[in-house]
């Protein structure tokens, strides 16, 4: 009998350190999200540490464009991805049948324009070039800018639908020169000036050069936070509201204010 309840004990013993043992090995959920290298990658590599503590590995994957992210992402390759803003979301998703939602806004990068082979705006000369994006949202926003700046006027309540065929005052002469938002940092000793997204000048290392953006109180601010985007109905998975927790923490905005200065907003 003896002998029984000493088998019995031992079974037990060995079951409870192996459960022990799992328990202790278990690991971390992984989370993969895409990202443009500055800053949203600089800012999700920040909050590792958090996320880990939560149980999840986060894994950045790199995209130096703005299509693959959002292909990916639609095709599972991605958990998430963090570089763009609604506008942009929600004209992508119209014109390539994606089904991306944006969680929460984590910051807004003031989109520059920077100076090429010219750097007064005041004394633009007849005929310069400026470089803009060539994608929908992105350069309707440029547009907006330079008619804040009274360099062109566009059609009354064109909004984010702008392009250059809506400018109905051009007195400057100006010609425009479409590209992707991701190449105009390269182009820009091609041109006179250039309108480029905040992340794509940090990359280059071309902030010095700005010579005027939109206002951190625009309502470019508003309207043009960078999100955490997923596909639709994964909002509120638990990682993703892990990543989103972890995101807007006081340490995050402060990280974000000390590192990038007036170039990244937090928004949050």
């Amino acid at each position: 009998m003896k002998t029984r309840i000493a088998v019995i004990l031992s079974v037990i013993l060995v079951l409870s350190v192996a459960l022990l043992l799992g328990a202790c090995g278990k690991k971390e959920a992984k989370l993969t999200v895409g990202a443009s290298p500055a800053p949203h990658a600089e800012i999700l590599e920040f909050v590792k540490p958090a996320l880990a503590a939560a149980g999840y590995d986060l894994e950045i994957m790199i995209f130096t464009d703005y299509v693959l992210p959002n292909t990916a992402l639609q095709a599972g390759e991605l958990d998430a991805n963090y570089f763009q803003h609604v506008p942009y979301m929600t004209t992508f998703n119209s014109e390539k049948g994606t089904d991306l939602a944006a969680t929460a806004a984590i910051h807004f990068e003031p989109l520059g324009v920077y100076a090429g082979r010219s750097n007064d705006l005041n004394n633009i000369a007849v005929g310069a070039q400026i470089g803009v994006p060539a994608d929908t949202s992105n350069e309707a926003r440029a547009l907006q800018l330079l008619a804040s700046l009274g360099l062109i006027t566009l059609k009354d309540g064109v909004g984010l639908e702008a392009t250059p065929l809506d400018i109905v005052d051009n007195p400057k002469q100006l010609t425009f020169f479409e590209a992707e938002a991701a190449l105009l940092p390269r182009i820009l000793n091609d041109v006179d000036f250039a309108v480029i997204n905040g992340n794509y000048a940090i990359d280059a290392g071309i902030t010095d050069k700005i010579v005027a953006a939109e206002g951190k109180d625009s309502d470019g601010a508003q309207r043009f936070g960078n999100v955490i985007a997923v596909k639709r109905g994964n909002e509120n998975n638990p990682g993703i509201q892990a990543l989103v927790k972890a995101l807007t923490t006081e340490e995050t905005r402060q990280f974000i204010l000390d590192t990038y200065g007036g170039y990244v907003v937090p928004v949050f």
